[in-house]
């Protein structure tokens, strides 16, 4: 195919959907654009790029709206504010249209180059291509340790395989997205979920690049939230640690109180052990609080479920004229809003 060929107008549906999660990546998207839409070219079929702009504070959803007017291939969704990657993969697998989706990151760390081995896996007969990654430039060693262990920890908890080294960048046939939006929960953990789909899948290998401009938007605080998130939403396992580690500390309480008791009856015992006492009840009472705390964990997910709140708001949705007339229906995830909300025809 000539690279120079004009991107197809998307069919209804088109055969590609790229889902594209925005959050401050102005810096990074004309790149990301110009190399992704580069590569799709190539391949000559139907696409439309699905960006969600997740709240961003900098200029990029307005690059992107001026991008939508000028390019067929571009819709772009704007959430009412920041509600997280996973409510923004979330809306962009809900308002995609095409017979197969990827999900890939602004920030080019997954290249836009491996969508051809992607499309060739599932033309093959892959419902799911993951992509796992061998090497991960331009992170830290303790990310990517920690990242490395944590893949392997979810997977020994979980009851579900969930593919280890693989992160959002993905392809799903309309087949697998069609079960997916069958899920109900408002508390997503997208990994996993989807993984508990099932589905044929392919698993492909791929060196992560550094970010091609900006910064990472993932602190050490967030990414150990959302692992417990993962954790916590694929497992039942720290709630039976937790009564576990209540039944060896009991052991373990029954065995010294005895001791003592023993101790005294055949020798008596003066008025002593202030500070080992201290430290027992220290110790006892921070085991309880833990196991409270994972409790708690279960219980307010199940509370925040209860609400039925929808997973993300709509503020605004940008897109060609084409695009437009195939886009008739909103999923049970999202209420858009009353008001500014604004569907434009470019």
């Amino acid at each position: 195919m000539n690279p120079t060929n004009p991107p197809l107008i998307p069919d209804d549906p088109p055969l590609l959907s790229v889902i594209v999660p925005v959050y401050n990546e102005r810096e990074v998207l004309p790149l990301f654009y110009e190399r992704t839409t580069h590569v799709l070219n190539t391949l000559g079929i139907s696409y439309e790029l699905v960006f969600v702009d997740d709240g961003s504070k900098d200029d990029s959803v307005n690059y992107l709206f001026d991008l939508a007017a000028r390019e067929s291939v571009i819709k772009v969704l704007r959430l009412s504010r920041n509600f997280g990657k996973e409510a923004a993969v979330t809306a962009g697998i809900d308002y995609a249209q095409g017979s197969a989706i990827i999900i890939i990151d602004a920030d080019l760390q997954d290249p836009p180059e491996e969508i051809p081995r992607m499309i060739a896996a599932w033309q093959a007969g892959a419902d799911v291509v993951c992509m796992k990654r061998l090497e991960r430039h331009g992170e830290t060693r303790f990310k990517r340790y920690s990242a490395h262990l944590f893949y392997r920890l979810l997977n020994r908890l979980s009851q579900v395989d969930i593919p280890e080294d693989t992160g959002d960048f993905r392809l799903m046939s309309r087949r697998a997205v069609d079960a997916l939006k069958q899920l109900p929960e408002r508390q997503r953990y997208m990994k996993g979920l989807f993984a508990w789909i099932g589905m044929p899948t392919v698993v492909l290998l791929y060196n992560r690049d550094a970010r091609a401009a900006g910064k990472s938007k993932w602190g050490y605080g967030g990414l150990f939230g959302l692992a417990f998130e993962g954790i916590t939403s694929f497992s039942t396992a720290p709630l039976r640690w937790a009564t576990n580690l209540g039944l060896v500390t009991a052991m373990v309480g029954i065995l010294f109180g005895s001791w003592i008791v023993l101790k005294t009856l055949l020798f008596g015992e003066a008025v002593h052990g202030y500070p080992s006492m201290m430290a027992m009840i220290t110790f006892l009472g921070g085991i309880q609080l833990l196991g409270i705390g994972i409790v708690g964990e279960y219980v307010g997910k199940t509370y925040l479920e209860s609400k039925q709140r929808p997973v993300y708001l709509i503020r605004d949705m940008v897109q060609s004229h084409t695009l437009s007339q195939t886009q008739t229906q909103h999923s049970s995830h999202s209420i858009p809003l009353e008001r500014p909300t604004r569907v434009a025809s470019l």
